[in-house]
């Protein structure tokens, strides 16, 4: 496997034996074959692990933590253990066409950049039916504290920059904290246009986690990005707003 344009994507993974399965079929359809996965196990229930154990392709490293950490931990792991050109980020229950990575690594290479995104369709899980999610062609740091709309499952970064930042150890919002760093250091993160992943929302999480986002944004914005009261709370308000446009109500 050649170092030149090599991709490490990072996986961190909580007992998600429903989804787990499709998330890595589609990594290892993918039409570029030169990456490395490494898949974070945050201490996952023997089912969850059983489904893992079986995979036997060299090009996946599995990394079992025997205390439950947090994704935010997880993914700190794995950015020490990679160190191709560039990296990319999966969430375990969410799914790459089978081009995801030919396509935006040739957008990176051609633009020379340092931070891309892609545009991406959600789904609610048990259903087939897909929303297409369109995100500006490309965003700075003032843009995304009002809108969030970069999806985790659909960046890819080249390694210097990937690796001089650490997700936050919180239990929800570490992704929020990580993009806000990454954003300050390289001013601006460009669209591939293509649909390239499906985003699975699962009711449940989602609804029960909207407060605590909440929380956690504020707290991140006042902390980390030292937003006065007022900026502040345009931030979140424009969160909501662009949350509701992306998922509805529900």
């Amino acid at each position: 496997m050649s170092l030149k344009n090599r991709i490490d994507i990072i996986l961190p993974n909580y007992n998600s034996s429903k989804y787990i399965n499709e998330t890595i079929k589609s990594v290892l359809h993918q039409t570029y074959k030169n990456w490395r996965l490494f898949i974070i196990d945050d201490a996952s229930d023997k089912k969850t692990q059983t489904i893992l154990k079986k995979i036997k392709s060299k090009k996946i490293k599995i990394i079992y933590l025997k205390k439950n950490r947090g994704a935010g931990y997880c993914r700190n792991l794995a950015l020490k253990k990679v160190n191709s050109d560039f990296i990319a980020f999966l969430d375990s229950d969410d799914i790459w066409s089978k081009n995801k990575l030919k396509i935006q690594l040739k957008f990176m290479l051609k633009n020379n950049y340092k931070f891309s995104y892609t545009n991406y369709q959600t789904f609610y899980h048990g259903t087939k039916k897909l929303k297409k999610i369109r995100i500006p062609l490309k965003i700075n740091f003032e843009q995304f504290v009002k809108n969030t709309s970069i999806a985790t499952s659909t960046m890819m970064i080249r390694k210097k920059i990937a690796k001089s930042v650490k997700f936050t150890n919180t239990d929800i919002c570490e992704d929020y904290f990580y993009k806000c760093a990454i954003l300050k250091k390289v001013n601006i993160a460009y669209c591939l246009k293509n649909f390239t992943t499906k985003y699975r929302i699962r009711k449940n999480s989602l609804q029960s986690n909207k407060l605590k986002n909440f929380y956690w944004i504020w707290k991140i914005n006042s902390e980390f990005n030292k937003f006065n009261f007022t900026k502040n709370f345009l931030s979140l308000f424009s969160i909501c707003l662009s949350s509701i446009r992306r998922y509805g109500l529900k």
